[in-house]
């Protein structure tokens, strides 16, 4: 029996071939997106490019010059932190930052800068990316080497004159350096 002679199966032919039709083209659409992207946006300039490098590792590797210390950053915290993060960023409306009494073993734990953050470099690159709330970005390189220092004294880490810069500020040792596990993320 030929399909043509079989109704049933000439609609099952017609079906399976324009799903078929259907999945290719999709396919070419998708593998043409792939190919120039999904349309979305512009592309970046150099400059652009350039201001969005700003990953700082643990081991110093990104930190732009500059330099900063406690009590430079007091003046600067007490004026754009404090209002979320508290007086000497111990909590109000933001997390608290410093101050934190609860090791991190205790059923609750507080999970300040000095109690549980590895790397003093994390302090520097999150500020620089995300703070204040209001003006992402806006902090200058010595603004910011400022507010962690400052940041790292009120957690009893450094002391008020210590100068945070390029070379100090990766070799500030934390509490909590050896309290995280390391994951091997190569692949295998």
């Amino acid at each position: 029996m030929s399909m043509r002679e079989h109704p049933k199966r000439r609609h099952l032919f017609s079906a399976s071939v324009l799903a078929s039709m259907a999945l290719a083209q999709g396919n070419v659409a998708s593998a043409a997106e792939s190919a120039t992207g999904p349309s979305l946006g512009h592309a970046l300039t150099p400059q652009q490019a350039q201001r969005q490098a700003l990953n700082v590792f643990p081991d110093g590797r990104g930190l732009p010059p500059g330099r900063g210390t406690a009590i430079e950053g007091r003046t600067l915290f007490q004026q754009k932190c404090a209002g979320c993060h508290g007086d000497a960023g111990r909590g109000a409306s933001a997390e608290e930052l410093a101050g934190g009494k609860a090791p991190l073993t205790s059923a609750s734990p507080d999970k300040t800068i000095g109690l549980y953050w590895p790397y003093a470099t994390t302090i520097f690159d999150f500020t620089r990316r995300a703070m204040p709330l209001n003006a992402p970005g806006s902090l200058t390189s010595d603004e910011v080497y400022a507010l962690t220092a400052y940041l790292l004294f009120e957690n009893r880490v450094i002391g008020e004159r210590e100068e945070m810069n390029p070379i100090t500020l990766p070799r500030v040792r934390m509490p909590n350096r050896d309290g995280f596990i390391g994951v091997d993320a190569k692949a295998r």
